[in-house]
């Protein structure tokens, strides 16, 4: 009743008001789904539906000029539909521009309209012309039947189309764009499509006149040519189309297109490209310095037409697009725009329940504009997000202590109730009854809030994981992004060389992080080349050596072992390593007699030095040696490294390892000097415990050998200049580091597990922090510094070459170790394990482990122990079997046995003890100082 009565008090302006913004929703909701699918009758029987209805709206409110917007528009939504027109991202902008202004004029008050549309007159003018030029060149296409997004292939071969004459349609008349956004608009449709034609262009010269790859190509320039007829760059307009009258002339059996003709359009191609990546004010002086080789590219191709073909071969042109220019804002925040490309071959629904409902747009892959600053505040966020979720699970095992305390609380008043029944104090047993009770219900409330928090903890732990994880995945690529135009380029530079080339890329899907994909594309492109120019072979060298003809060349991305791997392989020449081992001592970089020493893997580093080459001539391609020095810097930024493999006379690999992004790295967690500090694994060469016995001394210096390796043995606390701490342990805790030919061994006061860290930046008013990367938040919210090993690795040559090396004393390092009292830890369960190693080492204990009392009992046979803590329930051997092994052996007999079980009835402990155990404990524990107590009452410090 209210409802209505409020709609009785509305005027006809307010139902008119009501009635665009119903529209405008359905108005963006349609424009949208066009972006995703070029073509939906569906979508715009929707637009004409809500154009139709502004339109009436208009009509009874008497507002004329929504009238004549509302109009225009239905005029192009039916035309569109009628001719099944594809629509460009302009020609949607167009619209959604008139749609926008109709949103104002609801908004302007009657009393306000007359003089808001004489204000604005100029605005509303631009839009109606802009609209209408749409809805003229459409039909004036249609007309000339040049709109054929599905063209028949009919028995007879239709006559070729007459392509435009180039000098005379361009013109000298200067280009004059207003509207520096329908610029920019223009150039990301260039740059979409241009993909679209060289994806087409390379397919057809392995598979000739596919239906499939001239249909997309015939609708890309298609595309390409609204789009410039919107901007009026005549260059632009000609060059795609006459660039179409060919695929459709191909498409028609007209012509067949071969690989010279290719090299032609794909000139076409790049100048299309370079137009559309031109400011407004450099626009004009670039078309008139470029005009010739514009005219001849259309002659060109219109020759294609024609069958006038030169019968000379082609010179292969290597154009570079121009660099992108900051202007486009939105160009770093969105992937290029692969919206206006079909992501699915489903069509778009849109489901209307009655005019007055938005449509429900269906849609598979949307697009949304982020700003860069924006997301990594995002990425910020979630990842204290997840460090907040963290901090509920202590306090839920908080609780749980809380709850054993009460337990123990209820035991010791039902023992003081028994004793003050037997005494017969009544008035006491009354406040004890009340006790009891209060206690029972404090006790079950605690029950209930205790599963309460359990389940909020775990669904917050999810929800910031996914949350997180989402994030993350947001800021992600894939690899196909980052390399559409090195198929391009790689076929170009084989057919520039003669050379007869197969190139594939595997993991195309692969996400890579957005600043990697970027950085990766130099020292890719670097790599590459240099396989096409010194690698792979010409046809006739390759014959000899009993080669296929068509080299083999790859490029994979995956990930594995939570790195992002990058392979690229060609089956080229190799390396020849005499030779590489002749240049490594003609360059001075390492003597004769050290050169004979260094295996294969160890020659390979010296690739990437800078300025090193094994090029025997310098051309434009490759040959200066910098390209292997590009890729290995990119891969340390990163926190990642690159390596070569080479068989000689068979091919070349190389491997990057790089992390899978820069926001999250997986990292070795160390403590040194009691501070906890993270190494990137992907700079991690090795991990490892070495013994005093391990530790030789040559020169002042100490080292240890690895793989048959001499790695020298630096204390990690000096090199960051922290204080020593007491060594707890005789065994070094050893974390291997390597950059190029340089490997040294730091010695840490022990592991701490791997950890996923959320990379902070170090405030920039610092400046650079010595071997100091960045930072994070551990789980607790405690600070941590991740290692720059690069800068770690320096600081130690700056040591040694100043001999400020501190050195490990042998001698008390044996003498802890012969003094440390040894304990096996028997559980099948790894963390249970763990912690118990842990807890012991820390006291002081040296500690085997055995994962189930099978393994236990054939250690503690090999090897004396001091102690043997056991778990009892066990597969193969469980704790009990175990005890009365070791009590009925003469010489195991007198070792002191601990049991640790989850099991904590009184008949367990009885069973146990009966067993020959001296102490039976519950895993609880581990919490106290009980185990800790128990083991220095067996066998002391």
């Amino acid at each position: 009743m209210n409802n209505q009565q409020n709609m009785d008090e509305l005027t006809i302006l307010d139902l008119f008001r009501l009635e665009v913004a119903t529209q405008a929703v359905i108005f963006n909701e349609g424009f949208l789904a066009l972006e995703t699918q070029t073509h939906s009758s569906q979508t715009l029987d929707f637009l004409i539906r809500a154009a139709h209805a502004v339109k009436g709206a208009a009509t009874i409110s008497e507002v004329d000029v929504a009238i004549n917007i509302a109009n225009i528009m239905e005029d192009y939504f039916v035309t569109a539909q009628n001719l099944s027109l594809t629509l460009s991202l302009i020609q949607i902008n167009v619209l959604r521009q008139g749609v926008e202004t109709l949103l104002k004029i609801s908004q302007v008050t009657e009393a306000d309209l007359d003089i808001w549309v004489s204000e604005h007159q100029q605005h509303i003018t631009r839009i109606t012309e802009e609209i209408t030029t749409l809805l003229m060149r459409t039909e004036k296409t249609a007309a000339h039947q040049e709109i054929s997004p599905t063209v028949p292939n009919p028995p007879t071969p239709p006559t070729p189309p007459t392509p435009p004459t180039p000098l005379t349609l361009l013109t000298d008349e200067p280009v004059n764009i207003s509207d520096t956004s329908m610029l920019e608009l223009f150039s990301l449709e260039v740059e979409a499509q241009a993909n679209v034609l060289n994806e087409g262009l390379l397919s057809l010269e392995s598979q000739p006149q596919t239906g499939k790859s001239l249909e997309s190509l015939m609708r890309a320039a298609h595309s390409i040519k609204g789009a410039a007829r919107i901007v009026a760059i005549d260059a632009a307009v000609n060059l795609a189309h006459v660039m179409e009258d060919c695929f459709v002339a191909a498409q028609n059996h007209t012509i067949t297109l071969m690989a010279d003709d290719v090299d032609v359009l794909l000139q076409g191609v790049d100048l299309l490209l370079n137009i559309s990546q031109l400011e407004s004010g450099e626009l004009n002086p670039w078309l008139l310095e470029h005009r010739p080789q514009i005219v001849t590219t259309i002659q060109e191709i219109s020759a294609l037409l024609t069958g006038e073909k030169k019968d000379t071969k082609r010179e292969v042109a290597i154009l570079s697009p121009l660099p992108q220019t900051e202007s486009l804002a939105i160009a770093q925040s969105v992937q290029t725009i692969s919206t206006i490309k079909p992501t699915s071959s489903e069509p778009t629904t849109l489901t209307n329940h009655n005019e007055a409902t938005a449509p429900i747009v269906q849609t598979n892959d949307r697009v949304v504009r982020v700003n860069a600053e924006n997301l990594n505040r995002i990425m910020g966020l979630a990842g204290e997000s997840l460090i907040e979720a963290n901090w509920l699970q202590p306090f839920a095992d908080s609780l749980i202590i809380l709850k054993k305390r009460q337990q123990q609380l209820s035991k010791i008043l039902q023992e003081f109730q028994e004793a003050v029944a037997v005494g017969h104090y009544q008035e006491s047993q009354k406040y004890l009854e009340l006790a009891r009770s209060k206690e029972s219900e404090c006790q079950e409330i605690l029950g209930d809030r205790l599963d309460s928090l359990e389940l909020f903890a775990r669904r917050t732990a999810n929800l910031s994981d996914r949350l997180y994880r989402e994030v993350i995945a947001s800021n992600m690529r894939p690899f196909a992004d980052g390399v559409q135009g090195f198929p391009r380029m790689i076929r170009d530079l084989a057919r520039k060389l003669d050379k007869q080339l197969k190139f594939d890329i595997f993991g195309k899907s692969t996400p890579v992080d957005r600043d990697i994909l970027k950085k990766l594309e130099a020292p890719l492109t670097h790599i590459l080349r240099n396989s096409i120019d010194h690698g792979i072979e010409p046809p006739e060298e390759r014959l000899a050596a009993n080669k296929p003809i068509e080299g083999s060349l790859k490029l994979e991305a995956a990930h594995r072992g939570g790195m992002l791997s990058i392979i690229i392989s060609d089956d080229g020449r190799g390396i020849n390593f005499d030779w590489l081992r002749q240049k490594i001592v003609t360059k001075n970089l390492a003597s004769q007699e050290m050169v004979d020493q260094l295996t294969e893997s160890e020659l390979m580093e010296f690739l990437f030095l800078p300025g090193f080459s094994t090029a025997k001539q310098v051309t434009e391609i490759s040959g200066r040696g910098v390209g292997l020095d590009i890729a290995k810097s990119m891969a340390q930024e990163v926190g990642g490294n690159v390596r070569a493999f080479s068989v000689p006379g068979k091919g070349i690999t190389f491997h990057f390892q790089l992390p899978l992004t820069l926001s999250v790295v997986r990292t070795l967690l160390v403590e040194i000097s009691g501070e906890l500090y993270a190494f990137p694994l992907a700079r991690i060469e090795q991990i490892l415990i070495i013994e005093p016995q391990e530790i030789y001394s040559m020169e002042h210096r100490q080292y240890f050998t690895m793989n048959n390796k001499n790695i020298g043995l630096v204390s990690a606390h000096q090199v960051l200049e922290l204080a020593e701490s007491p060594q707890k342990s005789a065994d070094l805790s050893v974390v291997v580091i390597g950059e190029q030919s340089d490997y040294y061994g730091l010695v840490v006061d022990r592991f701490l597990g791997e950890h996923d860290l959320v990379v902070r930046p170090l405030d920039h008013r610092l400046g650079k922090v010595q071997d100091i990367s960045a930072a994070a938040l551990m789980g607790d919210g405690s600070p941590i510094l991740i290692v720059d090993v690069s800068d770690l690795i320096h600081s130690v040559d700056n040591l040694l070459n100043g001999n400020q090396l501190s050195r490990f004393d042998k001698q008390n390092m044996n003498a802890t170790l012969e003094s440390r009292k040894s304990i096996l830890v028997v559980d099948d369960s790894i963390t249970v394990r763990e912690m118990e190693r842990k807890l012991l080492e820390n006291k002081g204990y040296k500690v085997d482990v055995a994962v189930d009392g099978m393994e236990g009992w054939y250690t503690v046979c090999n090897k004396h122990y001091d102690l043997v803590i056991s778990d009892i329930d066990m597969p193969r051997m469980n704790g009990i079997e175990l005890v009365n092994k070791m009590k009925n052996h003469p010489k195991l007999n007198s070792v002191p046995i601990i049991i640790v079980s989850y099991k904590d009835r009184e008949e367990d402990k009885i069973r146990g003890l009966e067993a020959g155990a001296d102490y039976y404990l519950t895993k609880a524990s581990f919490q106290d100082d009980t185990l800790v107590n128990a083991v220095l009452n067996l066998i002391g410090n």
